[in-house]
């Protein structure tokens, strides 16, 4: 019999899916991760095909098992992180409907009519309001604009739900990503048909599962995913997270108070508490368990910038497509004269209307300058979230950097400059599958709690202090970008209305 010292953690971006293996103090031991696709129905719209997604699951399961030579038995738990948002529908057979992303913006139109009219009441009920990627606003735009697929739906679920679907058998939605949807009720977090009724959705109730907490275990990996994935069958999978809680726990980041910065896909910034703040202008607070509660200021402004430049404009695919931009940046100083960039790629929590866009170019800039003008607009529009943090009473005067910008040799430092706080970067490059992997240990007694979980498996990597000497220099272009910003509201506007 082999002894139960490993524990799994699957990470489900918008992208990539990743599985990682790691010891039960958090070394990974192996990882492979597979490039999902994601199509372009119409402008505005992003979508997966979910038997894809489960077919990379089980092939990146695969070959990390494949790998790392590690007997299967051998393996405590799986625990699944993914992105929140976005809409994952099975129809009444519990077959794949449609899976929307949480880039997609078809339903801003929506979004902007029930914030009119029922979102000071959902800020109360939920604190937040609904916005285009958001699971009720998308479902709401599914219920008006495709009323076809609307009868259909037999359950909604969120991207890991459907993952942990597929391994167990067994339909669950966790509160970390239920709450980070707008869909539960605080303070006593529970989904009710008067919260679905602020969205137009009192007749959804049913298409929601059980509702589990993050560390609970579901389920068990059945006979037939045994088979495709090469798990051992009866493998505990727990409910999981959504990512952003899960990756802040894999950087370190668990104690009220603490802060967590992560350059993934969306742009995210988020403290800690043991209560929720109560701000209106606060994007949204989740959690995860009695008492766990995380304020979150974010949007798609962060490294997914970079992900379109890389694949769409430099139409770079190969295994180092990043280190070759990172070099780029390293090649170039900066100067008062750089140009600037928006990193409205897909949108804004200014506005759906928001484009990105690079101004100020001249002759003697190449693509060093613009890649460094990217870099600079996403640490820009992480400063403006904080800002809002701050302003709600919470206050942010170090931080923890994960995500893949973490990974970077110039990011940490530019974001330190602009942030003006020290920022430390955690040693695990795969944060949300550790955060997701300590779950699991949590939930079959490893741990007796988060805290002792995440002290044992994280480390810090590295550390990053402002430099005194670039303040002046990264304060008056934060100044002048947010005067841009500005200046271009009317244009981005009057753009939208062509559409």
């Amino acid at each position: 019999m082999a002894d139960k010292n490993h524990i799994l953690g699957l990470d489900v971006g918008n992208t990539v899916i990743k599985a990682v293996l790691f010891d039960t103090v958090g070394r990974q031991v192996a990882q492979h991760a597979i490039d999902g696709h994601s199509t372009f129905p119409q402008p505005g719209y992003v979508e997966r095909d979910l038997e894809e997604l489960w077919r990379n699951g089980c092939e990146a399961i695969r070959q990390l098992l494949g790998k790392s030579s590690v007997d299967p038995r051998s393996i405590l738990a799986v625990g699944c992180a993914g992105h929140g948002n976005g809409l994952y529908l099975l129809d009444k057979d519990q077959q794949p409907l449609i899976g929307i992303q949480s880039l997609d913006s078809r339903a801003a139109d929506v979004a902007v009519e029930l914030d009119r009219k029922s979102g000071a009441q959902l800020q109360n009920r939920c604190l937040q309001r609904p916005w285009p990627a958001q699971t009720p606003s998308l479902l709401a735009w599914v219920k008006r604009h495709a009323s076809d697929t609307y009868a259909q739906i037999g359950t909604v679920l969120f991207c890991k739900d459907f993952l942990n679907f597929r391994l167990t058998g067994c339909l669950a939605n966790d509160i970390s990503d239920l709450s980070g949807a707008g869909l539960l009720a605080f303070p006593e977090a529970k989904l009710d048909r008067e919260l679905l009724s602020l969205y137009g959705l009192e007749d959804a109730v049913a298409f929601f599962p059980r509702l589990v907490e993050s560390a609970d275990i579901v389920g068990h990996v059945t006979a037939e995913a045994s088979a495709l994935t090469g798990l051992s069958e009866g493998t505990p999978v727990i409910g999981g997270f959504f990512d952003v809680v899960s990756s802040a726990m894999g950087s370190g980041v668990i104690n009220a108070g603490e802060a967590s910065i992560i350059a993934g896909t969306w742009s995210i910034n988020q403290v800690f508490a043991d209560k929720p703040v109560i701000s209106p202008d606060v994007f949204m607070v989740t959690t995860f368990g009695r008492g766990r509660y995380v304020n979150i200021e974010s949007s798609a402004t962060s490294a997914a910038n970079l992900e379109w430049y890389v694949h769409r404009v430099r139409c770079d695919h190969g295994d180092h497509a990043f280190e070759r931009c990172n070099d780029l940046v390293g090649s170039v100083l900066q100067r008062a004269d750089d140009p600037f960039f928006h990193p409205f790629i897909f949108g804004s929590r200014l506005g759906a209307e928001f484009r990105g866009g690079f101004y100020g170019l001249a002759g003697w800039h190449g693509e060093g300058h613009m890649l460094r003008a990217l870099f600079e607009g996403v640490c820009f529009e992480h400063r403006r979230h904080i800002g809002v943090l701050r302003e709600a009473g919470l206050p942010v005067d170090s931080a923890v950097m994960s995500g893949g910008g973490s990974r970077s040799q110039h990011w940490p430092q530019i974001m330190a400059d602009v942030l003006e706080i020290p920022l430390r970067v955690a040693e695990a490059r795969e944060t949300g599958a550790l955060g997701a992997a300590i779950g699991a240990a949590v939930a079959v007694g490893l741990y007796p709690g988060y805290e002792a979980a995440v002290a044992a498996m994280t480390r810090v990597a590295s550390a990053y202090r402002p430099d005194a000497g670039q303040l002046p220099h990264y304060r008056r272009r934060y100044g002048l970008y947010t005067q841009l910003t500005d200046q271009l509201r009317g244009f981005w506007s009057d753009l939208r209305l062509q559409d």
